[in-house]
């Protein structure tokens, strides 16, 4: 059984898992593997929105959790995190758009918007680990 105290590890998880699915898509498409591509993209959006429901529910319970380091690391994890989350509430209307045209076979929309829509993704989930690295284990 998760404790509230397990959840940002397991949101690590998810956003590296994520991370992983993003990048094995994206070699997918670039190799024209359509029906690997949507698995995969499907299945990164689905452990996203894993990461985003576990996300709120560890930070209704427990709050903000403060960086309590100094010196030279903390101005670091500012410049880390500041842009993750930014970018995060962002990028979730581009995610479902993308998402949605994908799916509902618009092709030339889907890959126009896809092309902004992916680097940003990438960016969130990989500095999300990151993130959770500094807060938690540094």
């Amino acid at each position: 059984m998760f404790e509230i105290s397990d959840l940002p590890a397991l949101n690590a998880t998810l956003n590296l898992t994520s991370a992983i699915l993003l990048g094995t898509g994206y070699y997918f498409i670039r190799k024209r593997s359509i029906r690997a591509h949507k698995t995969c993209m499907v299945a990164a959006l689905i452990t996203s929105t894993a990461f985003l429901m576990s996300y709120v529910v560890y930070h209704a319970n427990v709050g903000s959790v403060p960086f309590t380091k100094h010196g030279w690391i903390r101005p670091m994890y500012f410049l880390v995190l500041i842009p993750h989350v930014i970018l995060a509430i962002l990028i979730l209307p581009f995610i479902l758009r993308t998402a949605y045209l994908g799916l509902t076979s618009r092709f030339d929309k889907h890959v126009r918007v896809a092309r902004w829509t992916f680097p940003v993704w990438m960016y969130v989930s990989v500095t999300g680990v990151i993130v959770y690295l500094m807060l938690y284990h540094l």
